[in-house]
């Protein structure tokens, strides 16, 4: 299993494209990322998806609409597992916001439920 780690820094359009590379690995069919943050409209975001001829598409979602992002849903359930914890420091709240994401990807019917919320349909 590959090493995960959560980002503590500022996500620039390095960091980002970081993140659509790992995305993309060992994928068979193109990569749909929805989102709304102005940074990943950057040229240079913009010249790295169009260089890979298809394999990444970004979907931008209107401005202050994060009803609509299926990541807020994962976000919500991770806030959830974490704040039912006792946490007494930093690292202690990134071990369990971890462990909650992972218990995510191993449970394919979560993700799926995420998409299910009426808003979030558009993205299935």
């Amino acid at each position: 299993m590959r090493q995960q780690s959560i980002n503590e820094s500022t996500v620039d359009v390095a960091v980002f494209q970081e993140l659509l590379k790992r995305l993309l690995v060992g994928a068979c069919k193109p990569v749909f990322v929805v989102d709304v943050h102005s940074i990943h409209k950057a040229k240079l975001v913009k010249q790295y998806v169009d260089s890979l001829d298809g394999a990444l598409k970004l979907f931008y979602l209107p401005p202050y609409s994060p009803y609509l992002n299926p990541d807020k849903q994962v976000w919500a359930y991770v806030k959830r597992q974490v704040s039912k914890q006792f946490v007494q420091d930093k690292d202690g709240m990134k071990r369990l916001a971890l462990g909650a994401l992972r218990r995510i990807q191993k449970l394919p019917t979560m993700v799926k439920s995420f998409l299910q919320q009426q808003e979030c349909r558009y993205a299935i």
